[in-house]
């Protein structure tokens, strides 16, 4: 089932509240500014153009397409969100169904003998924000009234210290 909506001067999405089994949805050349509550109940949808609107904030679209595990074909090309310097990583980071973002396709975790950017810096920026934290953390035992002194009282008992470092 597909819905096309293209050149219109929408403005509103609540017309979709009730369409859960869209495959493919063509909102491209209006006037929309934002998709937040709109689509993510849409897990059907496979096409999705967006192209040509008013789209600003990056995080707030990609957070609301999350969920379509069926997206395959995204355009957000002619929005104000897609001249963000990391736009096209970012969201093929966030979508990894999509295979073909703005037209173009990109191999991304599909071949590995091929390398996922063109621009090795790319690469670097991922592996930067897919990165574990490690945390150490310690207490000065000696501090720490044993079992025995605890029970006779003897050591008064100070407040415990616990140093923590963060590496990344």
């Amino acid at each position: 089932m597909a819905a096309a909506a293209a050149g219109g001067q929408i403005q509103d999405l609540t017309f979709l509240i009730k369409n859960y089994y869209l495959t493919e949805l063509y909102l491209n050349n209006n006037e929309l500014t934002d998709i937040s509550g709109a689509l993510k109940h849409l897990s059907s949808l496979q096409i999705l153009f967006l192209h040509n609107n008013e789209l600003k904030k990056l995080g707030k679209t990609v957070k609301e397409l999350k969920g379509m595990i069926s997206l395959q074909t995204l355009n957000l090309f002619q929005n104000p969100l897609a001249y963000d310097p990391d736009y096209r990583l970012y969201v093929i980071y966030f979508l990894p169904s999509v295979q073909l973002l703005d037209r173009k396709c990109h191999e991304f975790g599909n071949n590995k003998n091929k390398v996922p950017f063109e621009d090795p810096e790319d690469a670097v920026l991922v592996r930067a924000m897919t990165r574990s934290l490690m945390e150490f953390s310690s207490v000065d035992w000696n501090k720490v009234a044993t079992c025995q002194e605890r029970w006779l009282k003897n050591k008064a008992e100070e407040p415990l210290e616990k140093l923590t470092v963060q590496f990344r």
